[in-house]
């Protein structure tokens, strides 16, 4: 009975320590800033923000669980936008805000987590470093803590600054390929033979083989596109921000064939793992080509390809493959806007 007793003592002064260290050492709540630059303009950079359907597909706190669910509310951009989530799995649910919105300069958030009735406040601002870089500073407010709840705070700013970071890394991905594809549409010249380098590419997809008769090819195409399209984004819940346009890649000649082999994929910024044998990644080294920028039947690409190959010949140029990348998802019945690409080299 005396141990019990000399025990139950010793509880009493630990719990009675730690409470004092953490009412007289340890804040209540926590402030701190966090400054990141990203290399994208202002206004495509804030848009990522102040809309939060586009903030849930690259915020690591998000996209970092398969088992979370949103729900967004009107207005779903600006002041007065909200969202709330459930995640089962992590046991957590919480409620979001957009409480104040400065276009291009500065968002204030709130959020609340779980049943805490005070919400995190954060605050951002957006400076333009030159045209093309924007440097981006939170400024967090943590809720106050009881006093037993307060050694949260040793690890609130590490955790947030960890988030910071692997967003990032997703706001990069997801901004460059917007850009490239934005840059990509404002600059087509269609019927234009020109000279393009070609970055390197990773594009996962399959590999086919179809039928050249009549539409028998193109409709092929637009299946096994809807599988690829569907794989990256049901399956690897890829959000269409996140990856490039679809590309397929064949024999520069072999439309003249009876049966013609092709790949046909979609960029991604990097490889990641995937259960699926009819998938598979391939490797774009960076080239040079040849391109032409076509609209209309898909059969009538043939003219521009042979165009392509002329050019090649008239330069004394050896060929590799031809590439068909879709400016616009191919869908059956319709006409094709796409570039097509010779890569060429002595």
């Amino acid at each position: 009975m005396r141990f019990f007793k000399i025990v139950s003592v010793i509880i009493v002064l630990l719990a009675g320590a730690y409470s004092l260290s953490m009412y007289y050492f340890v804040d209540e709540s926590k402030s701190f800033q966090l400054e990141k630059e990203v290399d994208y303009p202002i206004d495509k950079v804030f848009h990522q923000f102040n809309n939060l359907q586009n903030f849930t597909r690259w915020n690591n706190f998000f996209t970092s669980s398969k088992t979370i669910d949103i729900d967004y509310y009107t207005p779903y951009e600006g002041n007065g936008s909200a969202i709330s989530y459930v995640d089962p799995k992590n046991d957590t649910d919480g409620e979001m805000f957009i409480r104040y919105e400065n276009p291009n300069k500065t968002l204030k958030y709130q959020l609340f987590e779980d049943r805490n009735e005070n919400p995190t406040l954060v605050n951002i601002k957006f400076k333009p470093v030159s045209a093309e870089k924007t440097k981006i500073i939170w400024y967090v407010h943590t809720p106050k803590l009881s006093v037993l709840s307060r050694v949260q705070n040793f690890w609130t700013e590490d955790r947030f600054t960890e988030n910071i970071d692997k967003s990032m890394v997703n706001l990069k991905n997801v901004l460059g390929n917007k850009v490239e594809k934005d840059k990509q549409m404002a600059t087509i010249k269609y019927d234009s033979l020109m000279v393009e380098n070609e970055e390197a590419k990773l594009v996962l997809g399959i590999n086919v083989s179809a039928s050249n008769k009549k539409d028998a090819l193109y409709r092929n195409i637009v299946m096994n596109y809807s599988k690829v399209y569907n794989y990256v984004t049901m399956d690897l819940g890829k959000k269409d921000d996140e990856f490039g346009y679809p590309i397929l890649i064949t024999d520069a000649d072999n439309y003249k064939d009876n049966e013609v082999s092709y790949f046909l994929g979609i960029p991604l910024s990097k490889k990641i793992g995937f259960s699926d044998n009819n998938f598979n990644f391939r490797s774009i080294s960076p080239t040079q080509n040849y391109i032409m920028y076509y609209k209309g039947p898909y059969s009538g690409r043939i003219k521009a390809i042979q165009q392509l190959i002329q050019k090649a010949k008239k330069d004394e140029m050896r060929f590799g493959d031809i590439r068909q990348t879709f400016i616009e998802r191919p869908i059956e019945g319709q006409e094709v806007n796409m570039k097509l690409s010779l890569s060429v080299f002595k």
